[in-house]
This record gives structure tokens, sequence and C-alpha cells, in this order.
């Protein structure tokens, strides 16, 4: 049985920093004989959480849009890979919008601390890049709303850490190699 990959973009450009690393990752994970589902937040119907918490109870969201799909998505692949920019030190909003609609569906609230909802054997990859060249992007710290926001949901969730590849500076054409063999270890 071969392993389930959902490959998540989250930014707007297919063509972009964030779309061509989410299009190696998947081209690297198809090649290694991967299952592979692509979604692209901008192109889905989600809308924004109403915060009445039935969620909590049920792990569904009561709202019937594409976060249903999402959400069967989420919880049959082995690893996801989020691919996102950076928008302001942080996620854009639809990214922001996805964790918020995941909330029970990644986590049960208790009395202390949030009880995880997705697989301890599911792994995530996060990608992301940013405007501002290195090393300024890590001296200022541009990248790291977005990452702590990334890494936050998928913890909380249970999953486990696969690393994290940012692309600073976008005046690069070419994606840089050391983010090739960040990707491609990913999937070994």
């Amino acid at each position: 049985m071969s392993k389930k990959l959902l490959a998540i973009l989250g930014g707007p450009h297919k063509n972009g920093a964030t779309g061509t690393m989410l299009q190696y990752a998947v081209d690297v994970a198809t090649k290694r004989g991967w299952e592979v589902e692509v979604v692209n937040l901008y192109e889905k119907n989600i809308a924004f959480c109403k915060g009445c918490n039935i969620c909590l109870q049920t792990a569904n969201c009561v709202v019937e849009d594409d976060i249903v799909e999402i959400t069967r998505q989420m919880r049959a692949c082995d690893m996801v890979v989020l691919a996102s920019p950076v928008y302001w030190a942080n996620v854009p909003a639809a990214v922001k919008n996805l964790f918020d609609r995941f909330r029970g569906a990644a986590m049960a609230e208790t009395k202390t601390f949030p009880k995880p909802r997705f697989s301890k054997n599911q792994r995530y990859l996060l990608l992301t890049a940013c405007n501002t060249p290195a090393p300024f992007s890590f001296l200022i710290g541009q990248s790291v709303g977005a990452k702590k926001a990334m890494k936050e949901f998928f913890k909380t969730g249970g999953m486990k850490y696969a690393g994290c590849c940012v692309w600073t500076g976008m005046n690069k054409k070419e994606m840089p190699s050391r983010i090739k063999r960040k990707i491609e270890k990913a999937f070994s």
C-alpha cells in the first residue's frame, strides 16, 4: 500500500516560490511511489469559523463547505506538506482560516492541555518564502511568525515534524539546492 501525501498550497501564486517548492515536493513524492492529493486553498470555498464550538465535541465542523473534504484528506494522509508565503511575518488569511476551521478536527479541549486528534504517525513538512533576503530575513525574524503558526497547528494536532524550508529573497529565479535537498530528505 502506498503512502498518502496531502500537499496544500496556502498562497495565491501556483508558480511563485511556495508553489514551486510544493510542486517539487509533489514530484519527489510521486517518483517515490506516494499517492498525492493537492489542495489549493485559494480555489476552495472555506467560510470563516463561526465560533460555535460544536466541533470540539464532534471533531467536525458543522459548516458544510470544502473543509469537509479537506478534513477527510488530512485524516487519511501519512504526511502533509503545507506551502505558505509570509505575509506581515505570519501566514496569509487563507492558511489562518484553515487552522481556525480545523480547531475541533485537530484537537479536543480538556481541563489542562488540548488533546491531539491527528495520528502521531502522521508527519508534516513546512515550506515558506519571504521577500526579505538572508541573513536579514532571519535577523529580523521575517519568517518566524509564519513558521511558529504552522508548527503550532500541526504540533497541537499531534503530527510529527518532518522539517521546514524557508526560501528567502525572492529575486532568485531557481529554487536553492539546499531546499531541494531538505524536501528530498523528508521523503526518504
